[in-house]
């Protein structure tokens, strides 16, 4: 992958939840459903083997003015460290698994690496999307999701909507 960082996303987030809980977060699938994808997208369909050479597959769903539209994705695990390292492809699919076309200054697959730091009760994450632009509505869709995952915590927590852990 280019490590250009124009043709990457990186967001760095800390979150107010211990480190195994966001690991789960991020590789049990009924857990990814509730968080994953830009404001008002769904996860209907979330498969994950979460092992080196585990494949996965995830359809999001958004509502559009012609009615729901479906989106998969697939890739395959590359490096899974417990609590500390996922990372994984990520292509454009149908639902049968098959590539999808895309435009030609859109990779045929990414790479998401997602690094988990425990601080003793929060967790900081770094997240890096190779092969998207930082100024693209992928790196938009990011900044939500991971503040859907910060919202999904704090419920999780009983803690206030709104209310903030330590940054």
């Amino acid at each position: 992958m280019n490590d250009d960082s124009l043709d990457q996303v990186r967001i760095e987030r800390t979150f107010d939840a211990p480190v195994d809980v966001v690991w789960r977060m991020w590789t049990v699938p009924e857990h990814y459903q509730r968080w994953y994808g830009p404001f008002g997208a769904s996860i209907p369909v979330a498969e994950m083997d979460v092992r080196v050479g585990g494949a996965r597959r995830v359809c999001m769903e958004v509502d559009t003015p012609d009615g729901p539209r479906r989106m998969w994705f697939a890739g395959q695990y590359l490096q899974v460290e417990e609590h500390r390292l996922l990372v994984y492809s990520e292509s454009v699919v149908d639902e049968g698994g098959r590539a999808v076309p895309v435009p030609s200054s859109h990779p045929a697959e990414t790479e998401v690496q997602v690094e988990l730091e425990d601080l003793g009760g929060t967790t900081r994450v770094v997240l890096i999307h190779r092969g998207i632009p930082a100024d693209s509505p992928g790196a938009t869709g990011w900044v939500m999701a991971l503040d859907a995952l910060a919202e999904t915590l704090r419920q999780r927590r009983g803690l206030r909507p709104g209310a903030r852990g330590p940054r």
